[in-house]
Protein backbone atom coordinates (compact mmCIF):
# COMPACT_ATOMS: atom_id res chain seq x y z
CA UNK A 1 0.00 0.00 0.00
CA UNK A 2 0.79 3.24 -0.79
CA UNK A 3 0.06 6.58 1.21
CA UNK A 4 -0.28 10.30 0.23
CA UNK A 5 -0.71 12.40 3.46
CA UNK A 6 -1.22 15.61 4.96
CA UNK A 7 0.82 16.69 8.09
CA UNK A 8 -0.03 19.77 9.96
CA UNK A 9 2.78 21.85 12.39
CA UNK A 10 2.14 22.68 15.55
CA UNK A 11 4.75 25.05 15.61
CA UNK A 12 3.80 27.23 12.70
CA UNK A 13 0.34 25.67 11.53
CA UNK A 14 1.80 25.10 8.26
CA UNK A 15 0.81 22.01 6.27
CA UNK A 16 3.03 19.45 4.20
CA UNK A 17 2.33 16.94 1.92
CA UNK A 18 4.16 13.69 1.35
CA UNK A 19 4.49 10.52 0.04
CA UNK A 20 5.27 7.15 1.51
CA UNK A 21 4.55 2.99 1.87
CA UNK A 22 5.11 3.14 6.02
CA UNK A 23 2.73 5.95 6.96
CA UNK A 24 3.69 5.14 10.78
CA UNK A 25 7.20 5.23 10.61
CA UNK A 26 7.19 8.17 7.91
CA UNK A 27 5.28 10.52 11.05
CA UNK A 28 7.80 9.34 13.60
CA UNK A 29 10.61 10.53 11.03
CA UNK A 30 9.19 14.10 10.88
CA UNK A 31 8.45 14.17 13.99
CA UNK A 32 12.13 12.88 14.99
CA UNK A 33 13.66 15.44 12.86
CA UNK A 34 15.26 13.26 10.18
CA UNK A 35 13.35 14.31 7.57
CA UNK A 36 15.16 17.41 5.85
CA UNK A 37 12.74 19.35 4.36
CA UNK A 38 10.38 19.14 7.83
CA UNK A 39 13.00 18.93 10.52
CA UNK A 40 13.00 22.65 11.49
CA UNK A 41 9.30 22.79 11.86
CA UNK A 42 7.77 20.14 13.98
CA UNK A 43 6.42 18.75 15.97
CA UNK A 44 3.37 17.18 13.11
CA UNK A 45 0.23 16.04 13.72
CA UNK A 46 -1.42 13.79 10.83
CA UNK A 47 -4.46 15.77 9.43
CA UNK A 48 -5.40 13.23 6.52
CA UNK A 49 -3.90 10.08 4.42
CA UNK A 50 -5.40 8.06 1.61
CA UNK A 51 -4.21 4.85 0.39
CA UNK A 52 -3.28 4.06 -3.14
CA UNK A 53 -2.26 0.33 -4.37
CA UNK A 54 -0.50 2.07 -7.31
CA UNK A 55 2.23 3.70 -6.54
CA UNK A 56 1.86 5.42 -9.90
CA UNK A 57 -1.18 6.96 -9.13
CA UNK A 58 -0.03 7.83 -5.45
CA UNK A 59 2.48 9.70 -6.46
CA UNK A 60 0.35 11.48 -8.97
CA UNK A 61 -1.95 12.73 -6.52
CA UNK A 62 0.34 13.86 -4.35
CA UNK A 63 2.11 16.04 -7.17
CA UNK A 64 -1.60 17.26 -7.76
CA UNK A 65 -2.45 18.11 -4.42
CA UNK A 66 1.08 20.40 -4.05
CA UNK A 67 0.05 21.86 -7.40
CA UNK A 68 -1.76 25.53 -7.20
CA UNK A 69 -5.56 23.94 -8.40
CA UNK A 70 -4.29 21.26 -5.41
CA UNK A 71 -3.98 23.58 -2.66
CA UNK A 72 -7.52 24.69 -3.32
CA UNK A 73 -8.47 20.96 -3.53
CA UNK A 74 -7.00 20.61 0.08
CA UNK A 75 -8.03 23.24 1.34
CA UNK A 76 -11.88 23.12 0.18
CA UNK A 77 -12.09 19.35 0.47
CA UNK A 78 -9.88 17.57 2.95
CA UNK A 79 -8.61 19.63 6.10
Amino acid sequence: MFYVYILRSTKDKNYYVGFSENLKQRLKDHNWHTVKSTKSRGPYQLVWYSGFEDKKRALGFEKYLKSGSGFAFRNKHLI
